[in-house]
């Protein structure tokens, strides 16, 4: 039988784990395609350091000397030409005009493509899954969203025969990572960031990952899968952990929960709630276990009730793995593979209109009558109120928890602005509202 022949676009820490693996397990890959599955060119800007750093013949870049960005694209110019040549794996990365064409260029020369680029197909997704039916090509894209987990052949497949009603998840192992180092060795944020940096776990700027942008575009790709909705990136809503305290873990645990960054979506008729940021998790619910730097998700079904899927979200073997078995689906199925669709009718909303429990922090002056005057404010708004933790006094000082039943967030900003117009002076810091997820 032909061989299924495949060509890499950038040979870093993803693309190395991919052409690696694929060398490594030609034959078992075969087995699995039902045909020779081939690596059969490299593109890379350094082929020695390159194939060095991951044990790779120089022979598959085409040459020893190092590419200008002209000759890069010339290369890949060959490659997209190449008739031979059946797969494209774009792990450039990032989401530039460049980037963009040469995946619309991949799927127009007949071409499929894998990628594990979360930005492009969050921010470019709708456009870049149209090309692939225009091409009556496949998109593979099961690295782009927590690594190694097979999340997204679970959703798109496995719950083929089911209804989706929410999906959360832990999807940033760095954000992951420095919560779960304040929270075991009460230090704080910046402390815990620069212990993730010497692991390899966050970057220079980490910006992307611990201000929620990254789960953001991974959740925004599950969002389109689950539910249908195209578009999501551009009205998601997203914020990261850079202002999670000390303090705030300690009323946490108080509460029996953790503080974890949660992507979150779920569906309620025609609307989709989701959002992206800091969550109070009960104990009770798994995710509240997940430490480290590892990933979960967590979905809830209309006929199989509850799945969990645990894993690695990152790594260069990891993330590679997954581009492999996109490789070796596409391989096996070719033109028969569906790409997903968006669907007419869901809408997506903030979470903050959703009817959700929360847990609000108040740092306020040690008066006496205090947390009456706050239970009292809350409950005017039609709030019932679960719980009320104990007043942790320090000082002048005093920090307590208030854990409604399901209300709006507007209604607990209407709780506080009545209780700034009556005494202002008691506010130290502005009170922390965080979702609480059972």
């Amino acid at each position: 039988m032909k061989p299924f022949k495949v060509a890499v676009l950038g040979c870093g820490t993803v693309g190395g784990g991919v052409a690696r693996i694929m060398l490594e397990r030609k034959e078992a890959l075969a087995l699995s395609a039902g045909r020779p599955v081939e690596l059969a060119a490299l593109v890379d800007l350094f082929p020695v350091r390159s194939a060095a750093r991951h044990g790779l013949p120089i022979g598959l870049f085409g040459g020893e000397s190092d590419l200008s960005g002209a000759q890069a694209a010339a290369r890949t110019d060959a490659i997209l030409a190449d008739p031979e040549i059946d797969l494209v794996v774009e792990t450039m990365g990032g989401t530039s005009d460049y980037v963009r064409g040469v995946c619309e260029r991949v799927l127009a020369a007949g071409k499929h493509l894998a990628t594990a680029n979360k930005a492009l197909l969050a921010e470019r997704g709708d456009e870049l899954f149209a090309a692939a039916d225009k091409a009556g090509k496949a998109l593979g894209f099961e690295a782009a969203v927590c690594g190694a987990i097979p999340v997204i052949r679970v959703v798109k497949e496995g719950f083929a025969g089911d209804e989706v009603l929410s999906i959360s998840g832990i999807m940033n192992g760095t954000s992951n990572y420095i919560l779960s180092k304040m929270t075991a060795e009460g230090i704080g944020f910046d402390e815990a960031l620069k212990l993730a940096q010497e692991k390899g776990y966050a970057e220079a700027d980490p910006t992307l990952d611990v201000g929620g942008g990254d789960a953001g575009h991974k959740l925004s790709i599950l969002v389109r899968l689950a539910f249908g909705l195209a578009g999501a990136n551009r009205t998601l809503a997203v914020s990261g952990v850079s202002d999670v305290t000390k303090a705030d873990l300690r009323v946490a645990a108080e509460m029996d929960c953790a503080i974890k960054l949660i992507c979150h979506a779920q569906r309620s008729g025609d609307i989709v709630y989701a959002s992206v940021g800091p969550m109070m998790v009960k104990r009770s619910n798994f995710l509240s276990r997940i430490d480290g730097a590892t990933n979960a998700v967590r979905a809830m079904n209309r006929y199989s009730g509850e799945h969990i899927l645990v894993g690695k979200g990152a790594g260069s073997l990891e993330t590679g793995s997954a581009i492999v078995a996109d490789i070796v689906s596409i391989a096996r199925y070719g033109e028969r593979i569906v790409n997903p669709a968006a669907r007419p009718g869901p809408q997506l909303r903030n979470m903050d209109e959703l009817p959700f429990p929360y847990t609000v922090l108040f740092d306020t002056a040690d008066v006496p009558g205090i947390t009456g005057l706050v239970t009292t404010a809350i409950g005017d708004q039609g709030i019932n109120i679960d719980t009320v933790g104990h007043n942790m006094h320090s000082g002048e000082a005093a920090v307590f928890a208030v854990e409604t039943m399901p209300c709006t967030r507007s209604s607990i900003l209407k709780a506080i602005a009545v209780i700034r117009a009556h005494r202002a002076d008691i506010f130290r810091a502005e009170p922390k509202i965080f979702p609480v997820l059972y």
